[in-house]
Parts: structure tokens; C-alpha cells; sequence
């Protein structure tokens, strides 16, 4: 591992980056939080790197629960080639976990994330205990392959007016969205010192592809998912279509579904105040 210092964070601003070998591939990860219990693992979205976790997620749950969030493989400070599946990177995940010597962990899944967490519980389903979905949709689900053209285009026009693509794929174009975009992409450079690495475009082509299959594939049979299960989006998600969202509720047994009204893509960033709470509770129960 890395020598930085063993001292717990206070916050995700600050939590040191740590690296670990597995397999030939240095993963980095941070983590953050009192140790034992089950740990909380994080699943990055599309193109994410550990500086796009929003620390008013990530802090509220860390009060309560051991929080690890890493780089998958090719992505930000972690080595080697991104996989050109979601089933390998759900494979990248379990050897990661397993790595940090942990037999079961709860997943809190973003977008790309949610993807690639549904393809590790299919393929490793002992490795979880609970899991929670944001902003994502089943393998072969209706519209999933049209992710790629919904992205290239928000990239576009973030470009035309020098933004953040996250502000046009993750919120609404009006004042509220706007407003809760802003201040989002604030709060990702809280932390100052020690960023990751940013994302390569061909990493960023890679996991676009693999999303582009999943889509496009025979649909996943859910009812092999019997974890305890909570699904959150918005209702105007551009990116992962939010009936998608529905989708998975209605499909996953004893799933619960947060649905927030006027917000898109990252509706549980914009209403991380409302959203935070429900996590720990639904985590902690």
C-alpha cells in the first residue's frame, strides 16, 4: 500500500488515496469511517474517477460505516486496461474486494456502478449483503443502448458554454437544476490536495461500449436478486431512462423505490440532503 498516513479522516476531502495490488493491476481507493462491521463499497459511474463521489454522500454514511470507494481498472490512478464488459468489471470489483480481505460488503451503486454491481451479484452473489441503486437500468433494458448518444451529445453543448458535461447529464436545465449543478461540481473540488487522476478518452470510449452491449444483450433475469435492495433516481433522468428505474423495482423482489420529483440523472446529488438520510437508515436497518 501507499504510505500515506493511517490517521482516520474526517471527511472524504481529505480521506488519503491508498493503493493495493491484485492480479498485476495497482487499484487506488480511499476509505473513511469506523472500522468493522460490513463495509460500505462505492461503484463509480461512467467516466468517474474517486474525486467524483459527492462528500455529501459519501460523509453522512462514513458516520456510521466503514466507506471504500476506489478506481476501477484503467480509470483515474488505478493501472492497467478498462474491460470492454460490465461482467469483467463486476469481476475487477470482486477481486478488489476480496483484496481488502472483506467476505461480504454492502454496494451503494451510481449509473455505470448500478451495471456493473447487478452483473457482481449474478456472478459473485455470496460477496453482498445490501445493495443500493441509483440513476442505472438492467442489462437489456429498454433504451440502455442509446446512452452513448445521449452522452456524446450533453458533452457537446457542456463544451459550447466551457461546463462540466456532469451539469448537463446529471441535472435539469432549469433554475433548480442549474442552481443544484453548480453547486454540485463545487463541492467535487473540496478536496484540494491529492486529486486522482483524470480519466482517458479512450477509457471513457471503452466504458461506453461496454454499456452499449449490456443494453443491447439478452435482458437479466432479477429475480436472482434477493438482497435487500433500495433503487433512487430522479424522474426526468436523460441518461439512464428513469422508467428503467421502475423497471428494477418491479422486477427485484422487496426492493423500495425514492423517485424525487424534477431532477434527472443525479437527483440523489441535488437532493443529497433528503437522499443521505434515507441511505444510512436503509443501510443501518
Amino acid at each position: 500500500m501507499s504510505a500515506a498516513s493511517n490517521a482516520p479522516a474526517s471527511s472524504y476531502a481529505e480521506a488519503p488515496t491508498r493503493n493495493i495490488a491484485v492480479g498485476g493491476v495497482s487499484y487506488a481507493y480511499r476509505e473513511l469511517g469506523p472500522q468493522g462491521g460490513v463495509p460500505v463499497v462505492f461503484f463509480l459511474h461512467l467516466a468517474g474517477n474517486l474525486d467524483n463521489w459527492d462528500p455529501r454522500i459519501i460523509d453522512p454514511i462514513a458516520k456510521e460505516r466503514r466507506v471504500i470507494t476506489f478506481d476501477n481498472r484503467g480509470l483515474g490512478a488505478t493501472t492497467g486496461a478498462v474491460p470492454n464488459s460490465i461482467e469483467a468489471m463486476a469481476d475487477d470489483a470482486a477481486s478488489f474486494i476480496r483484496s481488502l480481505g472483506l467476505e461480504k460488503v454492502d454496494i451503494f451503486a451510481f449509473s455505470l456502478g448500478g451495471m456493473v454491481a447487478q452483473a457482481l451479484i449474478g456472478k459473485h452473489p455470496e460477496l453482498v449483503r445490501k445493495l443500493i441503486l441509483a440513476g442505472t437500468g438492467p442489462r437489456g433494458g429498454k433504451g440502455m443502448d442509446k446512452i452513448a448518444r445521449v452522452t456524446y451529445l450533453d458533452i457537446v453543448r457542456a463544451y459550447l458554454v466551457r461546463a462540466d458535461p456532469k451539469e448537463f447529464l446529471f441535472f435539469n436545465r432549469n433554475a433548480a437544476g442549474k442552481k443544484a449543478a453548480k453547486a454540485f461540481i463545487t463541492r467535487l473540488h473540496e478536496r484540494t490536495a491529492g486529486r486522482d487522476r483524470p480519466v482517458r478518452i479512450q477509457a471513457f470510449r471503452t466504458q461506453l461500449k461496454a454499456i452499449r452491449n449490456w443494453g443491447r444483450t439478452t435482458p437479466a433475469d432479477l429475480s436472482t436478486i434477493t438482497h435487500p435492495t433500495l433503487i433512487a433516481n430522479g424522474d426526468h433522468d436523460r441518461m439512464v431512462p428513469s422508467i428503467l428505474s421502475m423497471d428494477l423495482h418491479r422486477r427485484i423482489a422487496g426492493s423500495e423505490l425514492v423517485m424525487y420529483a424534477d431532477s434527472g440523472h443525479g437527483s440523489i446529488f441535488q437532493f443529497h440532503t433528503q437522499f443521505a438520510p434515507v441511505a444510512v437508515e436503509f443501510l443501518g436497518r
